[in-house]
């Protein structure tokens, strides 16, 4: 999900194929559903051309080029050009500081690529700025679960998900960063709140987290509830990231990975599961290799005894 706005989907087509089956019923696929991966517009690159030819003008107005410079960034960003969007978003507030959504997206930038405490201080400026910047609360709820802080994640998380319980992203994530500490309560907790869903899309990749529906099911009434494929590619990014999280949880490496890569597949970098799933892949990376030296370290102290 893009977390500068919110998408809603019917769940009719959901509940009519019903919500009974579980992940152990889930059908295996020959190949899985796809979407044409996003590419640049013809908008897109000519607004980046035209911004960049107007920032040459020397008579800008401070302001002028710092808005310029922002909205330069976030084409660069919508096509995956992060470095660029980052160098654009730095030099636009060396120009205007005081700009809340700029933090923001520099927060989720840093997150991203690990670099936790800049990105735990882009979320404070965006909070001193506007305390009720609700994106910034839940991004550094989840940056402070990606570093490893599930305490103050949890705590984060609780106050953002109080603010609105009907919010299906926000019981997601407390259930995914309460997974770390009490999973039979977070379940509990999120099976409860599933079960007074409204017509949300989220309430679908709820579903799919807790097993409440099969991956067959999941991913017919998506297909069939999504005809552009814009919005496919925005609905399967967000499906297989989220199912990927459930498979890890399980233990199951291979299909984690192989969902994280799907995620990443389709080329909508603006949605935070698209770039949260490098961050997975690289936490499962570390994970076996630990767990991998732990083994060798193991069976050299067994051969020198």
């Amino acid at each position: 999900m893009k977390w500068f706005q919110t998408a809603t989907l019917s769940l009719a087509m959901l509940i009519t194929a019903g919500c009974a089956s579980t992940s152990n019923n889930a059908t295996q696929w020959i190949y899985p559903p796809m979407a044409v991966p996003l590419q640049a517009s013809a908008q897109q690159e000519v607004q980046i051309a035209r911004l960049s030819h107007l920032l040459q003008r020397p008579d800008l107005s401070d302001e002028i080029r710092a808005k310029m410079l922002y909205e330069r960034g976030n084409y660069y960003d919508s096509v995956g050009l992060r470095e660029l969007a980052r160098l654009d978003y730095n030099l636009s507030l060396s120009l205007n500081p005081a700009q809340p959504d700029l933090f923001n997206l520099l927060g989720v930038f840093f997150t991203q690529v690990g670099e936790f405490d800049a990105a735990y201080d882009a979320f404070d400026s965006t909070l001193e700025l506007d305390p009720e910047n609700s994106y910034a609360a839940r991004n550094r709820a989840i940056a402070l679960y990606y570093g490893d802080r599930i305490d103050l994640a949890l705590e984060d998380m609780q106050k953002h998900y109080e603010q609105d319980p009907s919010d299906p992203f926000r019981a997601l994530w407390r259930y995914l960063i309460q997974m770390e500490q009490q999973p039979e309560l977070a379940r509990e907790q999120l099976l409860a709140q599933y079960q007074q869903r409204d017509e949300q899309w989220g309430w679908v990749l709820v579903a799919i987290s807790l097993g409440d529906v099969s991956e067959e099911q999941a991913f017919k009434a998506i297909l069939a509830g999504t005809r552009d494929n814009t919005l496919l590619a925005q609905r399967l990014t967000e499906a297989y990231f989220y199912l990927g999280k459930r498979y890890q949880a399980q233990g199951d490496f291979a299909n984690a990975i192989s969902l994280y890569k799907l995620a990443i597949s389709f080329n909508v970098y603006e949605y935070v599961e698209h770039r949260y799933a490098f961050l997975e892949l690289n936490r499962i990376y570390n994970q076996v290799k630990a767990e991998q030296l732990a083994k060798a370290k193991m069976a050299q102290e067994q051969s020198s005894q």
